[in-house]
């Protein structure tokens, strides 16, 4: 599971809670502090959680800083983890720091709820659907907006991508990145979801599998679409075998959730998460299916990629290319 549920000996509480760090992978440090708060709040709401009691943050401070460097950079970081929290309607009320070589952020969240809060990620059944709500690409886009300076990685590319381009799938990302999945985690419960995970560090079809696994029921999970931020795609192509992307495996960071839905409440869960009195940005496609199987998780040999225009790009809005999410019975 994305986090620990500890049963409390009083009340019939719970106590749920989680933990994750990383290093640095954009250049802004106050984005970097939200990256890191809402990658961790992120694991609450994979179990349809929206509400956490409190959070500590875990700082390292690198060693080959300078003081002028340390003194600017991690106050920036340190406000983005608060400001995420607090929009997160929570708070960061201690943590630890310590010096290491390296730069690292992270952060615990914790929870006390009753039963009723939480959704257990194993009740996906056969006729579901698969729905994702935040494009992949994170880790194509930020490796591809560094090789911007490096000549020898640039060349590798700069024939399916402009600069321009790769600028816009950078701030993309880091948009995405920062956006909590706590919009996402309420609407579980709204459309009745059997099962969810967020995707991470092992790439789409890594966190599909362990997804299935957990399941309950003989059920093997099928993907047939890829939302992807437009032209990271060809990126991966082009780079042979290093990111996977269309292969499910490039890693994302503070991904979207994957979310096990009953076939007619997948495209409601998809329109509503649009909606404007959830501020902007929400997005939602139907991915694939859940089908009778021995709790596998795989891609189809050509899956449809969705081309997720960058917000920056001027028309074409957040939908893709396609411009429509595929029906449930478009899948099957």
């Amino acid at each position: 599971m994305d986090s620990c549920v500890i049963p409390l000996r009083h009340g019939g509480l719970s106590l749920v809670q989680t933990t994750d760090f990383f290093y640095p992978l954009v250049e802004d440090p106050y984005m970097m502090g939200r990256i890191a708060c809402a990658n961790v709040l992120s694991d609450l709401y994979a179990m349809g959680i929206t509400e956490c009691d409190n959070m500590l943050m875990l700082l390292s401070v690198s060693q080959r800083m300078s003081d002028k460097e340390r003194e600017k950079v991690m106050p920036l970081m340190m406000r983005g983890f608060r400001d995420a929290a607090e929009e997160g309607g929570t708070s960061v009320t201690g943590g630890q720091t310590v010096l290491n070589p390296w730069i690292i952020i992270g952060g615990v969240a914790t929870v006390v709820c009753q039963a009723s809060e939480f959704i257990m990620p194993d009740n996906a059944v056969p006729g579901d659907v698969l729905v994702l709500t935040k494009p992949l690409g994170t880790q194509v886009a930020v490796n591809a907006h560094q090789w911007i300076d490096i000549p020898e990685k640039w060349n590798k590319i700069k024939l399916v991508v402009s600069k321009e381009d790769v600028k816009l799938a950078y701030q993309e990302a880091m948009y995405n990145m920062a956006m909590l999945n706590r919009t996402a985690a309420g609407l579980m419960h709204t459309f009745n979801a059997h099962a969810a995970t967020d995707i991470t560090g092992f790439g789409i079809l890594g966190h599909a599998q362990n997804l299935a696994q957990q399941q309950r029921c003989d059920v093997a999970f099928v993907i047939h679409n890829l939302p992807i931020i437009a032209k990271m795609a060809a990126i991966s192509k082009a780079c042979g075998s290093m990111f996977g992307l269309v292969q499910g495996s490039s890693a994302e960071t503070s991904g979207g959730l994957l979310v096990c839905l009953p076939r007619e409440q997948a495209a409601r869960f998809c329109a509503e998460i649009k909606s404007p009195k959830y501020g902007e940005g929400h997005q939602a496609w139907i991915i694939g299916i859940v089908e009778k199987g021995n709790r596998s998780a795989r891609i189809i040999d050509k899956p449809r990629i969705i081309e997720v225009t960058p917000r920056g790009a001027g028309a074409g809005g957040q939908e893709g290319t396609p411009t429509t999410t595929p029906s449930p019975e478009a899948l099957a």
